[in-house]
């Protein structure tokens, strides 16, 4: 006994869960419903969005550690130019050595 031929076939993915409905004559997908996230998905999901979040903060860490090293340079300028102007006030005086500490 034969049986009829069904017009439409519904599948449901072992993978990822999602239901497949396939026209038999057309041998074609006619639609396509995807799978409720799964606790796996949404463990990814909250990683991704973790690692997003942590590139993010050291994206800001080396902007922030960018600017210090600009102030820095501008301060260690500012701090020379100071000694400097000091030093051309003051008389040279002789280098201590290790025998005058004796």
């Amino acid at each position: 006994m034969r049986r009829p031929a069904q017009e439409t076939i519904r599948l449901t993915c072992p993978h990822c869960g999602s239901r497949l409905t396939i026209d038999a004559a057309l041998r074609q997908v006619i639609s396509h419903e995807p799978a409720l996230p799964s606790a796996k998905n949404r463990n990814l999901q909250a990683a991704h969005e973790l690692l997003e979040a942590e590139a993010q903060r050291r994206e800001e860490l080396f902007r922030q550690s960018a600017e210090a090293e600009k102030a820095k340079s501008q301060l260690l300028d500012r701090k020379f130019k100071e000694v400097l102007k000091r030093s051309k006030d003051e008389p040279p005086t002789a280098p201590l050595r290790d025998i005058d500490l004796d």
